[in-house]
């Protein structure tokens, strides 16, 4: 259930309501905005039949939430959120936030080149996988803290906040230490006891769906991570399972439209998994862009042939440079712009404190 209150709302009021609320035993969530504050109720509504919340000063009206996600409702939120990163990531509002990089962490030398050049071409931050899940137990595992180090490292130099592949609870602290955004893979979007221990912790989570997940679940996913105290989510299309053998994955470009019109979150998409074809990372982009998604993460290789994973789909850095330019105009297009990174150090050095979340109005 959600109470929506008057703009003229006193904050003695508002404390008044949700003493009640809470005296029943239920939960309350604040959704401040520019217009309007939401309150929320989360817990078992029939605790409410026993008093009148549209006769109490200050509201407005209330409606029931049916849908089975409450926190990452659009109804929950009074405006959108916009998750701020740090240096400058900043996902969500009027501009689109590519993220770039390697599949895997492979050594210092691609890793510095390879961040140095997505961000001469405009990508806002970097991933690589230090920790990878893969489907053979013979591949490439990644390597790992070692991997970890150098993200941290290339950060502080190239100035690039990172995103990194957690897979394991017991890690969670230690990539935190390490990244600036958590990232959940396509595998463990339903790994229920990794998404309440990133509820736990302070920093953004970019949550893949899963290959067979529906939007419904993916939202259910993030509402294990919100519940559990962090609300600085954002959501990743990356292609999932069909029939259709063209391309590694489907992309389900009409999923954008539904999560932007479901969830106040932000959306990316993930055209390297999708297509799993360098050839077609260009295309599924323009077309994420066109259906209204907040960015773009992309893998990118300063020599794809010899990488030692997902080589087919990761552009050379020539090419992720020329799709940069060919954004601009699909962004435009879109009533968007591209958002370019800024300075990633302070006068000491150090890595700015970032804000985790802000929000942009409707």
């Amino acid at each position: 259930m959600i109470i929506v209150t008057r703009s003229t709302i006193s904050e003695s009021e508002l404390d008044h309501i949700r003493e009640r609320v809470e005296a029943l035993g239920l939960r309350t969530h604040l959704s401040r905005g520019e217009h309007r504050t939401i309150i929320g109720c989360i817990g078992d509504e029939a605790l409410l039949e026993g008093i009148s919340l549209r006769s109490m000063p200050g509201v407005e009206s209330v409606m029931a939430v049916l849908k089975p996600y409450k926190l990452a409702s659009r109804d929950f939120a009074a405006e959108k959120t916009v998750v701020n990163a740090g240096f400058g990531a900043i996902f969500g509002g009027d501009a689109i936030t590519v993220i770039a990089g390697p599949c895997s962490v492979e050594n210092r030398q691609m890793l510095e080149m390879t961040s140095a050049a997505v961000r001469s071409a405009g990508a806002s931050m970097l991933r690589g996988g230090a920790f990878k899940p893969r489907s053979s137990p013979y591949s490439f595992q990644g390597l790992g803290l070692e991997a970890l180090k150098m993200l941290a490292d290339v950060r502080r130099s190239v100035g690039l906040p990172v995103v990194t592949e957690v897979l394991d609870t017991r890690h969670v602290d230690l990539v935190a230490e390490h990244a600036d955004m958590l990232q959940v893979g396509a595998r463990n979007m339903q790994n229920f006891a990794l998404l309440s221990e990133l509820g736990r912790v302070q920093r953004p989570v970019l949550l893949k769906r899963g290959m067979s997940a529906t939007v419904k679940e993916l939202l259910m996913a993030a509402e294990y991570i919100m519940a559990h105290g962090n609300p600085n989510v954002v959501l990743c299309e990356r292609g999932i399972r069909t029939f259709e053998t063209a391309t590694r994955n489907t992309l389900d470009i009409s999923a954008i439209p539904v999560l932007k019109r479901e969830t106040h979150l932000p959306v990316l998409v993930d055209p390297s998994h999708a297509g799993g074809d360098a050839d077609l990372v260009a295309p599924l982009s323009f077309a994420a862009i066109a259906a209204g998604a907040d960015g773009l993460i992309i893998e990118v290789h300063p020599d794809p042939e010899h990488a030692l994973s997902d080589g087919d789909q990761s552009l050379p850095l020539d090419s992720f440079s020329t799709l940069m330019r060919q954004l601009e105009p699909f962004a435009v297009a879109a009533g968007r712009k591209l958002r370019l990174p800024v300075a990633a150090r302070d006068s000491t050095g150090s890595q700015s404190t970032p804000a985790m979340t802000t929000t942009a109005t409707l």
